[in-house]
């Protein structure tokens, strides 16, 4: 069969060449046709004002899939032969991207810097999607100051026995401790099982902060026994619960930007909704490629985001008072000070450890 020709999209002024537009992303489901290539880059052209809006002037990482997304198939986790899959993340730009196409300087907790993608025109996303990106993992801070995120981010994490329907509970839950707090959350699907919820926040905390914060308020959630957990081990967390991901607040970790497609099958969404619209979805793969624009008709969930910036202090002062002291911190992120050690509790041999969690010899 011959090779379909590229074809042109313009969006925001801007025309971004879209090569083979009819291979195959997503194959047909029982409740969705299949997707092109033209299809995923067309989607995004049409969500492009709510996309930016949420997810403009930050830097990003992608993940790509370029020869579309099948079930079986894997996601490289890192470097070695073994841990290879069939999508990976482009932390730099990749090569080849048009002229106009912007870049943000980010650097990772080892201190070395990376040219990520900037999201500053419609344009970019679609041009990213024309190189196979299905999720945008945006960083939680603007290009203007990319050392103090300007964002709390909630991922609730429903565990083994947990449902959509748990995180949905939990989720609630938070948003009346924000309400008491003072503090404005605003949700979206995470375009699987779990739910995302975000504060805007004051440009004037450390990556750090803004973990201890997220901490805090996991903390006080478990304390209401609502079924959420901040037990960084999975062994550690009950059955059926729902982890709060703190360290995803942290330097270089990211989440599904709003408005994202996902691998999974009928091209889900990581879909914005009103507190009312999340309580009554039943299933998330109902918001998908095919659904979402058509949902946008009624507006944007996330249109007054931006109208206020939130301090942390409630949430710090949860983390300062409230008993646990320090967690986890990821295994690609430097030993902290006061961080526990970093072996499986049921692994852990206590006379190989000192007092401030390194391991002796």
């Amino acid at each position: 069969m011959a090779k379909a020709a590229a074809v042109t999209i313009t969006v925001g002024g801007r025309e971004v060449r879209v090569s083979s537009p009819d291979r195959v992303i997503y194959e047909a489901t029982d409740h969705t046709p299949e997707v092109t290539k033209l299809a995923v880059c067309e989607y995004f052209a049409a969500v492009a004002e709510p996309f930016m809006h949420a997810n403009g002037r930050r830097p990003v990482a992608l993940e790509r899939w370029p020869a579309g997304w099948r079930e079986g198939m894997r996601l490289t986790t890192g470097p070695a032969p073994g841990q290879q899959g069939d999508g990976f993340y482009s932390k730099r730009l990749p090569k080849g991207a048009p002229e106009w196409v912007e870049t943000a300087r980010v650097t990772t907790p080892n201190g070395r810097p990376i040219d990520e993608l900037l999201l500053s025109e419609p344009a970019a996303a679609v041009w990213a999607a024309q190189m196979g990106t299905l999720t945008f993992h945006p960083w939680a801070v603007r290009a203007d100051d990319v050392e103090h995120p300007d964002e709390l981010r909630l991922d609730l994490d429903p565990q083994e026995g947990a449902t959509f329907a748990d995180a949905q509970r939990v989720a609630a839950a938070a948003r009346d401790l924000l309400d008491e707090l003072g503090l404005r959350g605003f949700a979206k699907t995470s375009g699987n099982r779990g739910i995302h919820v975000y504060v805007r926040i004051e440009q004037r905390y450390s990556f750090e902060q803004v973990r201890h914060a997220a901490i805090g308020f996991g903390r006080e959630l478990e304390r209401r026994d609502v079924g959420a957990t901040t037990a960084w081990w999975k062994e550690l967390r009950p059955p059926g619960s729902v982890f709060l991901d703190f360290n995803q607040n942290l330097r270089d970790r990211t989440v599904a930007g709003a408005w994202s497609l996902r691998p999974r099958p009928g091209a889900p969404v990581s879909t914005p909704l009103s507190w009312a619209a999340l309580a009554d979805l039943a299933d998330p793969r109902e918001l998908n490629l095919f659904s979402v624009p058509d949902l946008l008709a009624d507006g944007d969930a996330w249109a007054s985001i931006d109208d206020v910036v939130h301090p942390l202090e409630p949430l710090l002062a949860l983390w300062e008072d409230l008993p646990g002291g320090e967690l986890n911190f990821p295994p690609d992120h430097p030993k902290m000070p006061g961080e526990p050690p970093r072996v499986q509790p049921s692994k852990k041999v206590a006379e190989h450890w000192d007092d401030e969690g390194n391991r002796i010899g």
